[in-house]
């Protein structure tokens, strides 16, 4: 069965095993778990509740494909990789299903993480073919000194459900492009469109058998295929996106095994808003920057940071905007702010939202109890430090709006948190903007702009808590490759002795 086979509601789960070499397995004890509608609360899918024992089946078959997959030929590579950019156009409207059934997204977050991930995929192609080695300087005569860039060997991509397909085909594009086999370990939340989607893609568009993979555990036994999956000495680099807490787990085991590990992790993301910002336009890329897909991107801003000049006309904008949005059932491709990814996700933000209200922060829109998965769209202003709300990533559809007197004030707001992901800053002004936007602790820093704006050819990551290691201008090309010196001689050496 493939992910293209969604049952029609009510009808039989979708069952899948473990994608190990060119079989699916089921775990050797037997055990399997479930993925939950977010709406519902039924089981969608069912998949292998892993074991240790089953991670080395599965390393088994992505280090058996090592040699063949890095032995293909790079024009090969590159046509595979944009086949598959081609298969994934075509399966948009099976792709947004998914994500409707298994995370709650929207039609337009569902849209978006496709196009995104096509030219992901795309651009990852031309990695395939380009230059995998430089010619060096010499002193010794006859001799040709080169570095040279080889695929690292097996790597391990741990891909969170928020944005699932963009965040998965970011962590595999690449690695596969340079010739490395890739276990997908995917959300226990979204294993369908953070896992098996673009496998099942990938594996039709012509990736041999074990040059993919995908493997499933339970959340109860995370820790321990975390830890054997990452230990393993055939896994080579390790990639991680998700939160600051496990994202910290990960960087120590990796730094035990001397594994090179990506962390992608949480932030506190600030937007600007500055006494000569056009509110209008403010007021609406901040809207969009807080309630896609429920608040639940990383990059995501939670503190609107704006000058007291401009906060009464600013506040009373955005709460327009807010009231406008379209809500409610992810089956409407209008709904803007859908479910959370489950009912304790939205009972987290609720617990946020109540401890800064019974501390003296006002309710400007929304707030109450969630019902199940949803959480109604709300912005708070009174915001202290002594509130859960100022200093914990909210990763849902609530916005804390903060005044400040002078740009000063601003930037030492914006960079009182222990995160440094993403940011942005409204001035029409772009010299103003530019000149703050140097100073901000931040990974990326759009000025004029929302702090959500993505691009592939950009360098992602954070700063502080926010992880370490970029898909930059290289996009991860050296992190998924080792470098070697290596020299050839056209005549003998001289030896001293």
């Amino acid at each position: 069965m493939t992910v293209t086979d969604i049952p029609a509601p009510n009808s039989n789960v979708i069952t899948r095993g473990f994608l190990a070499g060119d079989s699916e397995l089921q775990a050797l004890s037997g055990r399997t778990t479930d993925d939950l509608n977010p709406v519902t609360g039924q089981v969608y899918a069912r998949f292998p509740a892993a074991d240790v024992a089953d991670v080395t089946r599965v390393v088994d078959a992505a280090h058996a494909a090592f040699d063949t997959w890095a032995g293909t030929a790079p024009s090969e590579r590159r046509r595979i990789l944009e086949r598959a950019a081609d298969l994934m156009v075509e399966r948009t409207e099976q792709f947004a299903e998914l994500m409707r059934q298994e995370t709650a997204g929207t039609r337009t977050w569902a849209e978006f993480n496709i196009s995104m991930s096509v030219t992901l995929l795309r651009q990852a192609a031309t990695m395939a073919t380009r230059p995998s080695g430089t010619l060096l300087s010499t002193d010794v005569p006859g001799q040709w000194s080169m570095a040279v860039k080889a695929p690292a060997g097996v790597v391990v991509a741990f891909v969170p459900w928020n944005g699932p397909l963009i965040l998965c085909t970011r962590a595999v594009a690449v690695a596969l492009a340079t010739g490395n086999p890739v276990v997908i370990r995917p959300s226990e939340d979204a294993p369908l469109t953070s896992g098996y989607f673009l496998a099942d893609v990938l594996r039709e568009a012509g990736v041999p058998a074990g040059a993919i993979n995908v493997i499933t555990n339970d959340r109860a036994d995370a820790p321990a295929v975390v830890d054997a999956l990452i230990s393993d000495k055939r896994v080579r680099r390790v990639n991680f996106t998700g939160s600051t807490t496990v994202g910290r787990i990960v960087g120590s085991i990796a730094g035990r095994e001397l594994k090179p590990v990506m962390l992608e992790l949480g932030g506190k993301n600030p937007i600007l808003v500055l006494d000569d910002a056009d509110l209008d336009y403010a007021a609406n890329g901040i809207a969009l920057a807080k309630f896609l897909n429920a608040g639940q991107i990383c990059l995501c801003v939670d503190r609107v940071i704006v000058h007291r000049a401009v906060v009464d006309e600013f506040t009373a904008k955005f709460v327009d905007k807010v009231r406008a949005l379209d809500r409610g059932n992810t089956s409407d491709e209008h709904t803007i702010v859908g479910p959370m990814i489950n009912a304790r996700a939205a009972e987290r933000v609720a617990g946020l939202v109540a401890d800064a209200v019974a501390k003296g922060a006002r309710v400007l829109y929304g707030g109450g109890k969630p019902e199940g998965a949803y959480h109604p769209p709300t912005v708070l202003d009174g915001i202290t430090p002594d509130m859960r709300i100022y200093s914990e990533e909210v990763f849902g559809p609530v916005a804390t709006i903060h005044a400040v007197d002078d740009d000063e004030q601003a930037l030492a707001l914006a960079n009182d948190t222990a995160y440094g992901l993403s940011s942005g800053i409204y001035t029409e002004n772009s010299g103003r903007g530019l000149a703050l936007a140097r100073r901000l602790e931040h990974g990326s820093v759009h000025v004029n702009d929302q702090s959500v704006a993505d691009e592939p050819e950009a360098p992602v990551g954070g700063v502080k808590d926010s992880g370490f290691g970029h898909f930059g201008s290289d996009w991860g090309v050296e992190f998924f490759t080792e470098t070697r010196w290596i020299t050839v001689a056209d005549r003998h050496t001289p030896y001293p002795f």
